[in-house]
């Protein structure tokens, strides 16, 4: 079976622990979209992973983890986790390859992306990264991109780099200020790159197609989340990919036909990191009892994530969009001790409700929400491990996102171990 795990949310929603437990019932796990911009944590025993370009797979012995051309590679920050997992006796010799074809961030990438961001030349700041991110997608379509084939080509790379770098060093001498990039140091750099990614570089999308027909199982792995998709996200505070199903389709080189199920995971809750409108956010005391206790810390850059209650709108037209057929419901037993819970089921702005996601930026900015209120419960969930274990208004709670989600919930997660998870 081919699954797709996408974030519902606005991304943080618990991806990395999804992957690794999926990873289990599967040969191959593929990473899409995105870059070293995400963050998927997860926990072995006492050791804490935290993984931002290879996927969470690879912590499972034997499992082949592939980098698609949908994603954008910094290679620095990929040999810097290859090292880390070999720190922790995790090999990743024979079981990961890289796309041909996907872009690179370069560091020109990382000084355009900080400066405006931090300088105010942006009239609306995003909350990025900074890791060049933005800047190499643009590259991409703006057909400026260098990709990693080029750079095993050292003859082709030169030329390559010098036409884009007397571009990227104008923009950033004359509008920022910039004293720009020096040609040699970077060239020299990438073709060491070039050198060390050799060993890892396919044809992924050939490889895919070849496993498929061998009907290997393959699990694809999405990064961010839906209402940070480039095209259904809450723009212009979004993510420069294609964070949604149809990503893993151009991300990949896979035909759609092949994709058996999508599964979308949610928080129990809401969570978003940096700047952009949070319909359901909560006030400010609860939302600080639920980072604490969430541990909701962005896992990239250790920012602060806002928290907020379940928003049922932008869940559904996560499910709409991905075509889900199931949901993971993560950090449910985060919620212990919340005396009263709220779902926001539909937003209020100038005398007109809204029941369906609205792409206008100004209604979510300055819409109230229509909520419905659940009892909480008291109880510890991380102990628990059967559906009818759940005390009775946790399950009632389950039941109403389902309904309002439109998929049912086939895994709920009641704590960060891999065993603190029920089935369903």
């Amino acid at each position: 079976m081919n699954r797709i795990l996408i974030g519902a949310q606005w991304g943080d929603e618990g991806k990395g622990k999804m992957i690794d437990l999926l990873a289990e019932d599967c040969e191959i796990v593929v990473r899409f979209q995105g870059g070293n911009n995400a963050g998927h944590t997860v926990w072995v025993g006492d050791r804490k992973f935290v993984l931002h370009l290879i996927p969470s797979g690879i912590l499972h012995p034997k499992k082949v983890c592939v980098i698609g051309n949908g994603a954008v590679i910094d290679p620095e920050a990929l040999f810097e986790e290859i090292k880390m997992l070999a720190k922790n006796s995790v090999s990743v010799k024979g079981r990961l390859f890289v796309s041909n074809q996907a872009h690179l961030i370069f560091p020109y990438h990382r000084r355009l992306d900080s400066l405006k961001e931090d300088e105010g030349h942006l009239t609306t700041k995003i909350g990025t990264t900074k890791k060049g991110i933005g800047p190499c997608y643009a590259d991409k379509a703006a057909r400026l991109g260098i990709r990693v084939a080029d750079i095993l080509d050292p003859g082709y790379f030169h030329e390559r780099l010098k036409s884009v770098l007397n571009e990227k060093n104008l923009i950033l001498r004359k509008i920022y200020g910039d004293p720009g990039v020096a040609f040699k140091n970077v060239y020299n750099e990438y073709c060491r790159f070039g050198r060390e990614l050799r060993p890892y570089v396919r044809d992924t999308s050939l490889y895919l197609y070849e496993a498929s027909k061998k009907r290997k199982r393959i699990l694809f792995e999405g990064a961010q989340g839906t209402l940070l998709d480039v095209d259904h996200g809450t723009y212009p505070y979004v993510t420069s990919s294609n964070a949604s199903v149809g990503g893993a389709i151009s991300g990949t080189g896979v035909t759609p036909t092949l994709i058996d199920r999508v599964i979308g995971v949610v928080k129990a809750y809401t969570t978003r990191v940096g700047e952009g409108p949070f319909p359901t956010q909560f006030p400010p005391q609860l939302m600080e009892r639920i980072q604490k206790k969430g541990e909701e810390f962005g896992s990239t850059t250790g920012r602060p994530r806002r928290c907020g209650w379940f928003d049922a709108v932008i869940a559904r037209h996560a499910a709409r969009i991905n075509g889900l057929d199931e949901l993971a419901v993560m950090k449910m037993d985060v919620l212990s001790g919340v005396k009263q819970i709220k779902i926001g089921i539909a937003y209020r702005y100038k005398g007109k409700t809204y029941k369906d996601y609205p792409a206008e930026t100004r209604v979510l900015e300055g819409c109230s929400v229509v909520y419905e209120d659940y009892p909480g419960w008291e109880e510890d969930l991380t102990p628990l491990r059967r559906w009818k274990d759940l005390p009775v208004n946790a399950r009632r709670y389950l039941k109403r996102l389902e309904e309002l989600c439109e998929a049912p919930i086939k895994t709920l997660s009641v704590g960060s171990e891999r065993d603190e998870t029920i089935f369903l």
